[in-house]
């Protein structure tokens, strides 16, 4: 949720601000889990202005939607590259950034209540590239600089791998998923072309997730929007949940979901947060958590969840019905 709609909650619920993220935590059966970072000073850094760089170089400032912000890109550092060659002059995270120790103690919080399936967080190759390159011309890379963009994409693999390893290794089996991410889809459609995605991205998520699986954890894949067309690609790649699930996007329809690959993976969201939540009635609400456990929980394999994170101006009402339901049905 974003804050002003946990804001609403606490005083909807008659409880502190500082007691509501508790109170969600206790709700939910997946806690997520990250090392702690170590890295050089002048990487993670949050400024007096509010612009925030990461490990990957990538500067974001606070842009106001009204009632609270996002932060925004307004620094690309490998917009400029003109050449793969000069890729090896740039500073990319590295795995001995990260305090891999540090997940135990995280681990042993999330369980302290009861026990929770632990995820962590995540690899997204292609989110890091165009985050470093600005969309539009990484997407520009995909077809007319292919070796820059396969320079970036298997930099930030060869890092999301050795982040992996590192961290499954000292969790010794207390992780039981590891969330990746690339947005493949828009309202409309894929961002791409099925043959493009399948020589672009497939390979390095396939990478990924046989080094996930080595480890006995599961893969959950997160892609916004209209992702029907690659269904059967992404199971080929080896995820085992597919989550966000837009399925106010065009074709996206869960009875043919579940019926095209139910059997092989399951699913996580599917409440809107594009319609129902912020528009429509605490029974729709109720009506499409019931339907969706219904249709994509059919023999089991359903995690219910919101289709991404509940936006700012959502009734309260509409977010406690959908608490309810989910724990009715």
């Amino acid at each position: 949720m974003n804050p002003p709609v946990k804001r609403d909650l606490a005083a909807y619920l008659g409880i502190a601000e500082s007691d509501i993220d508790p109170f969600l935590r206790s709700r939910a059966d997946l806690r997520g889990v990250m090392p702690a970072y170590i890295g050089p000073a002048d990487r993670c850094v949050t400024h007096a202005d509010g612009s925030h760089i990461d490990e990957w170089g990538v500067t974001r400032r606070p842009v106001s939607y009204g009632s609270g912000h996002y932060d925004e890109i307004f620094h690309y550092p490998l917009a400029d590259i003109t050449d793969a060659a000069q890729l090896d002059d740039v500073t990319f995270p590295s795995p001995d950034w990260y305090d891999y120790s540090s997940l135990h103690a995280l681990i042993d919080e999330a369980n302290r209540d009861a026990e929770r399936a632990i995820i962590l967080f995540g690899a997204n190759p292609f989110e890091r590239a165009w985050a470093m390159r600005g969309l539009e011309t990484m997407l520009a890379d995909l077809i007319v600089e292919k070796e820059i963009a396969h320079g970036i994409l298997e930099r930030a693999t060869d890092f999301f791998v050795e982040y992996i390893t590192r961290s499954l290794e000292e969790a010794r089996g207390k992780i039981d998923i590891v969330f990746t991410a690339d947005d493949i889809g828009g309202q409309e459609g894929l961002l791409l072309s099925l043959p493009l995605w399948e020589e672009m991205f497939k390979p390095y998520h396939a990478r990924l997730n046989q080094v996930i699986h080595s480890f006995g954890a599961k893969v959950m894949y997160h892609s916004d929007g209209a992702i029907m067309d690659v269904l059967e690609g992404l199971v080929d790649m080896g995820i085992d949940i597919l989550e966000a699930l837009q399925f106010n996007a065009r074709g996206m329809d869960p009875v043919a979901m579940k019926n095209r690959v139910g059997d092989k993976i399951s699913f996580h969201g599917g409440i809107s947060v594009q319609s129902t939540l912020p528009f429509g009635t605490p029974e729709d609400v109720e009506r499409e958590v019931r339907e969706r456990i219904e249709v994509l929980g059919r023999g089991g394999g359903y995690i219910c969840a919101p289709s991404h994170t509940i936006q700012a101006g959502t009734p309260v009402e509409n977010v406690v019905a959908f608490l309810k339901a989910a724990g009715r049905f």
